[in-house]
Formats: structure tokens, C-alpha cells, sequence
């Protein structure tokens, strides 16, 4: 009897282990190590929720990462693309999102993209000429005229083309989606001319272009995470920085930035990306789903985004936030020493066709 009840017990306790030891595995496509990354500053993000909400019979999962809040424009658009992939795939394509530098800042993202790592980004642009050299010609100042005129230039052949050259870097550009154009905010007086800027420490993106700008107007351009941006302007270790309204908006930069500036200076468009080599490997079918629907949720974001700045333009204003309009005449022509600096690094045939679309 006692031989019995010994070896029932080992056999709990066999099953006990298995249970506890074992992990559940799934079919399911993903190429990301890890839901939860850390930020620049080191500080571990907040978990994510992003896969609660994941159809069971999904047999590709792909997480996309973006830098944004999870009530801004980029995360409404993906929110409508993964409505779209379960929609056109029938539960078989899901998407899990991942907001607020949770997968790392923008230029993590991409490397993440190319390597592997990290299933899907939607980033701006201002890191990609670190990438792909071409893509800097989108970065310069008062380049486009409307949000039209570079959705066409966007969507033609250029854009096409632009796009065409991550595969070198092991990415899938999936379209170019809206940031908008970007506006200078700062807590210490109302900038009406770019001289109005002397003296004064501005976070910009790691972009060349945009710190020559800068450096133009006679501002102390200041590359730095976005992650890190919000405490840098509240203790003081930058005087301001430049974003999109929505961006201002949904980040709360209001709250340690008086003053915004409506100059208008770059137009920031961003890229859908997915891993070249997860695509690839997809079935035809998948890979038409995919396009179909981010061709779809980009034309949506696009609308959203404009109808958003309105929006958060009367929000900032309710804050208490003192807005400017400047001559963007005047601030064009302050900018353009730096089309004479990178005469010889940028895709001269790119800038004169993009000019000849716009006339």
C-alpha cells in the first residue's frame, strides 16, 4: 500500500513539473524576442496588452513598433490596418501594436526591421538617410508646398523608388504614411523670425538636414530620442524642440512648452516597414493581403492626421498655449543655405522633379 501511494505521488508530481515548466507553443509567425524593450534613458517600458486582443486561429502574428502615444495619428492608422488584416485574412494575419517606444526609438526600429527582430515599424522618416542616403532629399526644408503635394510626390515614382531601396537593407516598404509638417514650441519667449531662435538649445531628430536648418536660424540644434524629449524640456536641458501638431498634442508637450510657432519648415511623412525576409516568406496571398490593407489604412491615417491637426491645434489653444503665425516667406529663405550645403550629397534629379510636380 505504501508502494502505491509513493508512486502516486511521484506521478503528481512528474505532472506538476510539466505543467509549470512547459510553455505554449503556436504556428503563429513572430519575429520579435521580446514584447518590452527599454527606453534610452534605460528605464524599463510599461508592459504591453497589445496581444490581448489576437485572433486564436491567427497563423501570422506580426508586432509593430512606433515611437507615438497610443491615442495618436500613427496608432489610429495601424489600429485601422489591423482591422483590415482581420478583416481581408479572416483571422489569419494578425497585428499586435506597440506604442510609446516600447520596441525601442525610431532608429532601434528600423534596425530592428532589417534585422530581424522586430516584425513591423512605422517611423518617420528623419532617421532612413542613415539607411538609405536618397531618403535625406525628403528632409529638406519648405520642400513641399501642402500636404497634397507630397502625397503626390509620395505616391508616385519617386516615392516608389525611395521605397524600393530599403530592400537593400533587408526591409519592405509598405507606403508612406503622414506625420505632417513639423512646428517649433519653446518655454521662454514667442519665436515670430528665425532669429528669434539665436542662442537657443532645439531638439531635433538625428538628422543632418534638419541640424543644418537649425544651425541656419541660429539655434544650438540638439539630436535627442523622442523618448527622452518630455523631461528634457521640463528640466530645462533643451530650450525646445519641433514636431507635428498631433505629435505636440498627444504627447502633452503643452504642459512644459508655452510658446508654439507655427513655421511649418518640414514636411515629415513616415514609412510603413515589415522585415524583408518575413515577407518573402509569406504565401502570396498573405503578402497581397498585407499590401491591400496597408495601401487602404494609409489613405485612411492620411485623412485622420489632417482632420487630427485641426483638432489639437483648438486643444492647444484651450491649454493655454500662445500660438504664432509666422511668415514662412521669411523662414524660407533663412533656410536656404542649407540646399547649398548638401548640393553635392543629395539626388539632384529627385529635387528638381519633385520641384516640377509641385509647379
Amino acid at each position: 500500500m505504501k508502494k502505491l501511494l509513493s508512486l502516486a505521488l511521484c506521478l503528481v508530481l512528474v505532472i506538476s513539473l510539466a505543467a509549470c515548466g512547459g510553455s505554449g507553443t503556436s504556428s503563429a509567425v513572430s519575429t520579435d524576442s521580446s514584447t518590452a524593450s527599454t527606453t534610452d534613458s534605460g528605464a524599463a517600458t510599461e508592459e504591453s496588452t497589445a496581444g490581448e486582443n489576437t485572433p486564436a486561429n491567427a497563423s501570422v502574428v506580426l508586432k509593430v513598433g512606433t515611437t507615438t502615444a497610443p491615442d495618436g495619428h500613427y496608432v489610429k492608422g495601424l489600429e485601422e490596418f489591423q482591422r483590415l488584416l482581420n478583416e481581408y485574412s479572416g483571422g489569419d494575419i494578425a497585428l499586435e501594436i506597440y506604442p510609446n517606444s516600447q520596441l525601442g526609438n525610431e532608429r532601434d526600429l528600423v534596425e530592428g526591421v532589417s534585422l530581424g527582430t522586430v516584425s513591423m515599424a512605422l517611423v518617420s522618416t528623419g532617421p532612413l538617410p542613415n539607411f538609405v542616403p536618397d531618403f535625406a532629399v525628403l528632409d529638406l526644408p519648405y520642400l513641399f508646398g501642402s500636404a497634397d503635394a507630397a502625397y503626390k510626390v509620395l505616391d508616385s515614382e519617386i516615392g516608389s523608388d525611395l521605397l524600393g531601396q530599403l530592400g537593400q537593407k533587408g526591409i519592405q516598404g509598405l507606403g508612406f504614411w503622414e506625420n505632417g509638417f513639423r512646428h517649433v514650441t519653446n518655454n521662454t519667449k514667442e519665436i515670430v523670425v528665425p532669429d528669434d531662435l539665436k542662442g537657443m538649445k532645439i531638439r531635433t531628430m538625428e538628422n543632418d538636414i534638419h541640424m543644418d536648418t537649425y544651425a541656419q536660424y541660429g539655434a544650438n540644434p540638439t539630436p535627442m530620442a523622442w523618448s527622452e524629449i518630455f523631461t528634457a524640456l521640463q528640466q530645462g536641458t533643451v530650450d525646445g524642440q519641433e514636431n507635428p501638431l498631433a505629435i505636440i498634442e498627444t504627447a502633452k508637450v503643452y504642459e512644459v512648452q508655452k510658446y508654439l510657432s507655427l513655421t511649418g519648415n518640414f514636411y515629415s511623412p513616415c514609412v510603413l516597414m515589415i522585415n524583408k525576409s518575413l515577407f518573402d516568406g509569406l504565401t502570396q496571398e498573405q503578402q497581397d493581403i498585407i499590401v491591400k490593407a496597408a495601401g487602404e489604412a494609409k489613405a485612411w491615417q492620411r485623412q485622420y492626421s489632417q482632420g487630427y491637426n485641426e483638432a489639437a491645434l483648438q486643444i492647444l489653444k484651450d491649454a493655454g498655449c500662445i500660438i504664432t503665425e509666422v511668415d514662412q516667406e521669411v523662414w524660407q529663405a533663412a533656410s536656404m543655405g542649407t540646399y547649398t550645403n548638401f548640393e553635392s550629397k543629395l539626388n539632384q534629379d529627385y529635387i528638381s522633379q519633385i520641384q516640377a510636380m509641385q509647379e
